[in-house]
């Protein structure tokens, strides 16, 4: 592993291979995770609540990514690039993946929604949420969304959260 201060990175991952890729990761030695959130999935005779990704064909990773690390991240099964700008990996923010963390492995319903530019910046004050910071984006009977943006990836998720938690920053 690299000396230099280790970076999250977003690397792109082949379609519906984000477990295998995030396990290759873990094995190679990189703090991986991509999140993922709880559905309903209908089958013939039943229901079951399954895991999909929140942000699809996305891992992220953890690494000072210097030129041996960045050939071993993409010389891993399933990862066909690491997302950035003019041919350079470019890193996430902390904050982001944090918020990315808080909402891994939530039941609440969580949307993918188009890459979010306006809206007041908030934060969640309490429960299963706490500590995420976003965007406020509208008011829905007694409850709120809050969007969290993705930079890199001009991505964004949305989860419907009560009005009374939400701080504005």
């Amino acid at each position: 592993m690299s000396n230099v201060d280790p970076k999250w990175y977003a690397a792109h991952a082949r379609s519906r291979c984000e477990q295998v890729v995030c396990e290759a990761l873990g094995c190679k030695g990189f703090e991986a995770f991509y999140p993922r959130m709880q559905v309903m999935s209908r089958r013939k005779d039943r229901r079951l609540k399954i895991q999909v990704p929140i942000l699809p064909g996305y891992v992220f990773v953890r690494s000072g990514l210097d030129p041996e690390e960045h050939l071993n991240i993409l010389q891993t099964a399933g990862v066909v690039c690491i997302i950035g700008f003019n041919g350079q990996p470019s890193p996430a923010d902390d904050s982001e993946i944090e918020s990315l963390k808080i909402l891994d492995g939530t039941d609440r319903t969580v949307q993918n929604l188009a890459y979010v530019n306006k809206g007041d910046r908030v934060r969640i004050m309490e429960g299963p949420f706490e500590g995420l910071v976003g965007f406020y984006r509208r008011r829905k009977g007694n409850s709120d969304r809050v969007i969290v943006s993705i930079k890199l990836l001009r991505r964004s998720v949305s989860v419907e959260i009560d009005e009374w938690v939400v701080e504005r920053l």
